[in-house]
Formats: structure tokens, sequence, C-alpha cells
């Protein structure tokens, strides 16, 4: 991996697949399906007539409505426009983060290994994950939620071009 002061000069060139926003809504409604029933839970089992629970019945909904907004509404597209990845000549990178954005660079002559995995929502949504791997333990880079069949595309090439690089070393 290489450290880098401050950004390369321009952003990766490619988007996540659209795919992705729909994964991440999903995932946005699953976490607001758990802190509602938490809520529902807590205004059942807390004493809602004591002072530091009084507030539990009028704001939990509130904050709950505010949390669906963000993670179902808000977050997934906001992920969408700023998640980007690029494989040039020399290297692999990838821009992500919606709150914290990080910046990951591999060389190509790096690599050593190329995964690409498929969760459950995933594999609904027909995405996958490449990572490449470097013998460090700080160089990997994970492109996420890219069509499944591209994901297998990118690995393969990946692949193939690491190896001419150690072949030509040789």
């Amino acid at each position: 991996m290489t450290a880098l002061h401050g950004p390369p000069a321009r952003e990766p060139a490619w988007p996540l697949s659209r795919s992705a926003i729909g994964l991440w809504a999903t995932q946005g409604v699953v976490g607001t399906l758990f802190w509602g029933v938490l809520l529902v839970v807590g205004l059942q089992v807390l004493p809602t007539d004591d002072a530091p629970f009084s507030v539990l019945p009028w704001a939990g909904p509130v904050l709950l409505g505010l949390y669906a907004l963000v993670s179902v509404g808000l977050e997934p597209w906001i992920r969408y426009r700023v998640h980007r990845w690029e494989v040039t000549g020399d290297a692999v990178y990838a821009l992500a983060g919606w709150l914290t954005r990080t910046w990951t660079l591999v060389p190509i002559a790096r690599i050593q290994t190329v995964d690409v995995t498929r969760g459950a929502l995933q594999q609904a949504f027909g995405l996958a994950t490449i990572a490449v791997l470097t013998a460090s333990s700080q160089g990997t880079v994970r492109v996420q939620h890219l069509p499944a069949e591209v994901a297998e595309r990118v690995a393969a090439d990946l692949v193939r071009r690491a190896d001419q690089v150690r072949d030509e070393a040789t």
C-alpha cells in the first residue's frame, strides 16, 4: 500500500453498482426495525412515569424516525455518490466512506491475493466485493458492491496482471 499525502490528483473513475443503493437501504430498514423493536420493548419494560424515562414515549419515536430518515433515505444515496474505484495500469485504488473518507491504493506489483466474496444480501442484489491483498496487514483495498460479473472479471484481470509483473521481475 502506498501512503499518500492527500488524495491523488483525481477521484477514481468508476462508481459502485446502483444496486448498492438498494442494499444499503435494506440494511437501513433492518437497523430501523431492530431499534424499533428495542424501543417497543423498552416502552413496555421501563417505567415511563419516572423522570429519566418519561421522555421515551415521545422522544423514542422521534429519534427512530430520524434514524430511519438518515439510514434509509439519505445514507445510501450519499454513499453511492462518494464510493469510487478504479484499476489503472499501475494500481488498484478505492475511495470509500460517507462520514470518514478513506483512500486506499495498492500497486499491481504488490498484489499477492485477490478475493471475490458475496454475502447473503449481496447475492440478493447481484453484487460482490473484491479484496486485493498484499503482504502488509494494512495493504488491502476492498471494492464493495460491484456487479458480480464485473467483480469476477476484474479479479481475474488483476491476478493475470500481477502474475505478469512477477514474471517480468524474475
